[in-house]
């Protein structure tokens, strides 16, 4: 026998290789598993690996045939669960390390705690891929399931939506077309199937090619469609609203330095001077971050009229800051418009709040402090609405994580133009927090079919155009501005916009009825 015959013959099959996993039991059984849904998180921003995905979700579908019990499939999902949802989400401990002192002891709970309760939903899916009956029923099962809990996971207890699986597409902007049809739930879907769908490779008989095939055809045809609806698109930089000029100013201030009375007045200053400096005469509104004027805008008049000082002639600023109302007292995470008279000519409130950030559940229960500065809880906004300001189209505000929540970023019965989204990120540090927030930000663009200004106070600011294609940014922990010009709305609404997830609910539900056939054919 040749060497090269010999290497072959000991070179472990794809069968093989998947009867080694199921037959894997106790520490080790659960550490591949937690390995593989941390090598999963390699698809996602900023790595965008998405060979990523076609490795670690099969390895989970072949161990899934050696689950013994209900429990031990739940058990090997939540292992799963947990190494994904712990390597992703690692950076939100940072924002517990901002005031150390004060929030130090929540980082376990919020570093192993939030990925833990996570993990419940992809444990749960993995219970359900377990009726399968083989590596391409499971694969399937698991697929459907899986996107089923990220859904639940995005609504239930006021949802997090982040670091969908779909989230591995937006890599290729071509890929990432997909949602302007079917939603990031829906891609998603395609995303996990086309994945999934390789675990069959390991059964016996000529259908398990099909199975490679149809996975190569569900990431293919939307690759070739998003490329054809990019060569169909104006080029970059070219429609854009006219008369419309935007800089956004990112001052790069710290979080810690950011609401200290001593530091108010140069912060300001800061912002100011960012606001001034080399200004063209095309600009015509000024973007400040989310909290950039960090006291009450309606309440004090001094430092209303320092910030009226730099709007451009006919124009605003737009800044985020604080809002407050006494008797009772309650506060507000709000958006204001200031004129060059000193006016607020528009306003808005943070609808969707984060739990623990500027609010805490169950607080006559739980004994502990919003992470934000103050010891009263942030109070709601009515939720997404459409804004009206002078000298620019109709918007819809979005301060922070506002932005990930699918098909709920804008007023459904007054359409806006474009989104515009204030945020600070400077909590997370230099880490992939800010550049996942960022990614998520660009699929809404793209399922609404609108362009989307995002400006935030140590970065990621950007200009997404209404193909999610990043016109230009200022870098994480880059302290200036950017000169901008407005890009335009597609003519018409997205598939998804007119219709939102119901093109993904049945896509999901066909996807059960065709799980359901299978397992009544096989009796």
């Amino acid at each position: 026998m040749s060497d090269a015959a010999a290497n072959a013959a000991r070179k472990p099959s794809m069968s093989a290789v998947a009867a080694w996993l199921a037959a894997l039991t106790g520490w080790r059984r659960h550490g591949v598993a937690f390995l593989g849904g941390a090598v999963a998180t390699l698809a996602l921003p900023p790595a965008h690996v998405l060979p990523a995905l076609y490795l670690a979700f099969p390895v989970l579908v072949w161990m899934l045939a050696g689950a013994r019990s209900r429990r031990a499939a739940f058990g090997l999902g939540w292992w799963f669960g947990f190494g994904f949802f712990a390597m992703s989400l690692y950076w939100i401990g940072n924002a517990l390390l901002v005031y150390a002192a004060k929030h130090a002891w929540m980082v376990p709970f919020a570093s192993l705690g939030l990925p833990a309760f996570l993990a419940v939903f992809t444990g749960g899916a993995a219970l359900a891929a377990s009726f399968g009956r083989s590596h391409i029923d499971r694969a399937l099962a698991l697929a459907v399931a899986w996107v089923g809990a990220e859904w639940l996971r995005g609504h239930v207890l006021t949802g997090f939506p982040w670091n969908l699986v779909g989230h591995g597409w937006i890599g290729s902007e071509a890929l990432l077309q997909a949602a302007a049809v079917v939603g990031i739930y829906g891609v998603s879907l395609i995303a996990l199937v086309s994945a999934c769908l390789p675990a069959a490779l390991a059964d016996a008989g000529r259908g398990r090619w099909v199975c490679g095939i149809v996975a190569a055809v569900l990431l293919a045809v939307p690759w070739a469609g998003g490329m054809a609806r990019l060569a169909a698109a104006p080029p970059s930089g070219e429609a854009v609203v006219p008369g419309v000029g935007l800089r956004l100013v990112q001052a790069g201030i710290p979080q810690q330095e950011k609401w200290r009375r001593d530091l108010r007045r140069r912060n300001l200053e800061l912002h100011l001077q960012l606001s001034r400096d080399n200004r063209p005469d095309w600009i015509t509104h000024i973007v400040w971050p989310e909290n950039a004027a960090t006291f009450f805008v309606e309440d004090q008049p001094l430092e209303r009229a320092a910030v009226a000082g730099v709007v451009p002639p006919g124009g605003l600023v737009i800044t985020g800051a604080p809002r407050r109302a006494t008797n009772p007292l309650r506060l507000w995470n709000s958006m204001f418009a200031v004129d060059g008279s000193g006016a607020v000519v528009g306003k808005y409130d943070k609808a969707h709040l984060v739990p623990f950030g500027e609010y805490v559940p169950l607080r006559n229960l739980l004994p502990i402090a919003k992470i934000v500065q103050g010891a009263v809880d942030y109070s709601p906004g009515p939720g997404p609405r459409t804004l009206r300001l002078p000298g620019l189209p109709a918007m819809s505000p979005l301060i922070c994580y506002e932005v990930i929540f699918p098909g709920a970023v804008t007023d459904r019965s007054d359409r806006p133009d474009w989104l515009l989204n204030l945020t600070n990120d400077a909590w997370y540090g230099h880490t992939a927090g800010p550049y996942q927030h960022l990614a998520i930000a660009r699929v809404r663009a793209v399922e609404e079919g609108m362009p989307l200004i995002r400006s935030a106070n140590t970065g990621i600011s950007a200009v997404v155009d209404s193909y999610g294609r990043v016109q230009a940014r200022l870098g994480l922990r880059e302290k200036g501005f950017m000169d901008v010009r407005l890009p335009t709305a597609l003519g018409q609404k997205t598939l998804y916009a007119r219709y939102h997830d119901m093109l993904f609910l049945a896509l999901w539900l066909l996807a059960c009825v065709v799980l359901i056939a299978r397992r009544r054919e096989r009796g």
